[in-house]
């Protein structure tokens, strides 16, 4: 399963993660961070397929996406 990593601090919520995810698991938290935002989260990580586009619609860098590597043998 893949694991998506939110850097809440540098989020500006600008909400683009959100409306890109394909899966619609990305929401806005009910917490602000320092800056003073609705930081972004993913609501629902089993239905996370890694597809990233939620880190490449980031224009923060705040969203990192590690996919789990297939073990051979």
């Amino acid at each position: 399963m893949p694991r998506v990593t939110f850097r809440e601090e540098r989020c500006k919520g600008c909400e683009l993660c959100k409306h890109f995810c394909p899966k619609g698991i990305i929401e806005m938290a009910g917490h602000i961070n320092a800056m003073g935002f609705h930081p972004a989260t993913v609501v629902d990580a089993e239905s996370c397929t890694g597809c990233a586009t939620c880190a490449r619609m980031c224009p923060d860098i705040v969203i990192e996406v590690e996919k789990e590597e297939k073990k051979v043998g």
